[in-house]
């Protein structure tokens, strides 16, 4: 690829009397969608000379053995060349724009007598924010060897994540290779989509400039989403409750809603509403409710620890699909009381000498997770209201003194009379002092 709005492959190859089609992708944008869509070759000149474009032209040197099929709504032009020969040999552009200058994408076609016809590429389609699942295919090389995820650029492929637990920065938390049972085939997720993750992809075992045993993925990334960005740092506190509110597309036949912790391109199962539950998470964490109705499910965990601190992916599967979302929780050090998310029952600070303090979790809606954190003195009238009988009630800038100062209540009052004695004091020791050496 060459541009954030165009790309395509760099390379194909072809026999002799066959074909090859050359597929192209573009952002779905107006602009673009409606525009000119052209297929050049390169002369010795540098000048391309147009072979086939939208417009309905097409070179009298190709009339019969060439076409262009432009799909605006899966942002992708195809064009075909028949009866190969070995003079087709050489560089090409596929782009869009009123001349051949503007936006394009070059690519290098060999003819041979012999050449193995390239692969085709697969489309896949993400909305910004959302996720996608890649099915990469399966290979009759050994299952030990290592599976890999990478994007093609102009000097190779660029590695984002492997079986080995390698995963690039920018994709910490959002990606994750899980091998398929009973075949050599392996899946690759991706999620939190960004306008910048649309590309060529490369799929495959082994060796990055291995072209064997690989799969060629085109992902186009809808910007005109309907997904809200979402937070990816949240926070709870030791002791204190989390409550992951999950979604997924309420018209998919999802069989299976889980929770599970990512680390280093691996995603440990936590719980799923089959009714698996981690050991080491056992009466700590559930799956509190599930609505097929509006595409939604909540996880609670109690009780958080230090190291429960980490990535977390709600996760909804049907079949090969999957709908994944990611979110990283991390963990204040020091414990304070905090409300079971479950319930609405109001829970009193720690410190019992406010009485009238009354505290409920903080509670965040967000695409894909809602999170509980934190503790706030709330001063509504549904929380005055729940305050016991005899309970005093004051005002919130009296909770907030009240809570928020060390100071006794008595020592503003002591002070000046403290003063004043000792002021009283001195004056009485003067005058004794004055006495005496008068009446020596």
């Amino acid at each position: 690829p060459v541009s954030s709005t165009l790309y395509g492959s760099r390379f194909l190859t072809g026999a002799v009397g066959g074909s090859v089609t050359h597929r192209c992708f573009y952002s779905i944008t107006p602009a673009n969608k409606h525009d000119r869509k052209y297929w050049c070759k390169m002369a010795r000149s540098g000048v391309c000379y147009t072979i086939i474009s939208t417009t309905g032209y097409t070179s009298s040197h190709h009339l019969g053995r060439v076409s262009l099929e432009d799909v605006p709504q899966d942002g992708t032009f195809a064009v075909t060349l028949t009866e190969l020969k070995k003079n087709d040999t050489g560089t090409y552009r596929c782009g869009i724009g009123t001349s051949n200058r503007d936006l394009y994408v070059s690519l290098n076609l060999t003819v041979s007598e012999d050449a193995s016809p390239s692969g085709p590429i697969e489309l896949i389609h993400g909305e910004l924010h959302g996720s996608v699942t890649v099915l990469c295919p399966p290979s009759d090389t050994q299952g030990g060897e290592k599976r890999y995820w990478c994007k093609l650029r102009r000097t190779g492929c660029a590695l984002i994540a492997d079986t080995d637990g390698y995963v690039g920065r920018s994709y910490e938390g959002r990606i994750l290779i899980t091998a398929q049972e009973s075949s050599g085939a392996f899946k690759v997720l991706m999620n939190d989509l960004k306008k910048e993750d649309l590309g060529l992809y490369k799929c495959g075992m082994g060796r990055l400039s291995s072209w064997d045993n690989q799969q060629v993925v085109a992902l186009q990334v809808t910007t005109a989403s309907a997904l809200p960005r979402r937070p990816k740092l949240l926070s709870g506190t030791v002791g204190g409750s989390f409550t992951f509110q999950c979604h997924y597309d309420p018209k998919g036949n999802y069989e299976k809603k889980y929770l599970c912790l990512w680390k280093a391109g691996r995603c440990l199962l936590l719980v799923d509403t089959e009714g698996f539950v981690h050991e080491l998470f056992k009466g700590r964490i559930q799956i509190a409710s599930s609505h097929q109705e509006n595409g939604t499910y909540r996880v609670v965990m109690r009780h958080l620890r230090e190291d429960d601190e980490g990535w977390y992916w709600c996760g909804a599967k049907n079949g090969h699909t999957e709908h994944t979302s990611a979110v990283k929780l991390l963990i204040k050090k020091e414990p304070c009381s905090s409300q079971d998310p479950e319930t609405s029952t109001l829970v009193k600070p720690a410190l019992s000498s406010s009485p009238a303090a009354y505290s409920t979790p903080t509670q965040r809606s967000i695409m894909g997770l809602t999170y509980v954190m934190g503790i706030i003195t709330e001063s509504t009238s549904t929380l005055l209201s729940a305050a016991p009988p005899s309970t005093p009630v004051t005002s919130p800038g009296e909770i907030y003194q009240e809570s928020s100062s060390d100071e006794s209540p008595l020592l503003p009052l002591l002070l000046p009379a403290l003063v004043l004695l000792v002021l009283v004091t001195i004056l009485t020791l003067t005058k004794i002092k004055l006495q005496k050496e008068t009446g020596k």
